[in-house]
């Protein structure tokens, strides 16, 4: 049973965490290309929000939102 555990280790630590090991060893090097993924999340969040402001923009112009006082039944 114990080694089921060790070989569980062993799958995360050398095989499933090797991309973790990489950008941590680039870091010394370049900063920018050690956080890319961190900045194309990041643009994409941007890119999302924008998006839903511009859909949120479209329903709100064409008075489709339930703008009503009391939103729910018991109310």
């Amino acid at each position: 049973m114990k080694d089921f555990f060790y070989a569980i280790q062993d799958l995360f630590v050398d095989v499933l965490f090797a991309p973790y090991d990489a950008l941590r060893a680039l870091e010394l090097d370049n900063w920018w290309l050690a956080n890319i993924v961190s900045w194309i999340f990041t643009i994409i969040c941007f890119l999302a929000i924008i998006y839903w402001m511009k859909q949120l923009n479209i329903f709100d112009n064409n008075n489709e939102e339930d703008k009503s006082i009391s939103s729910h039944s018991f109310l």
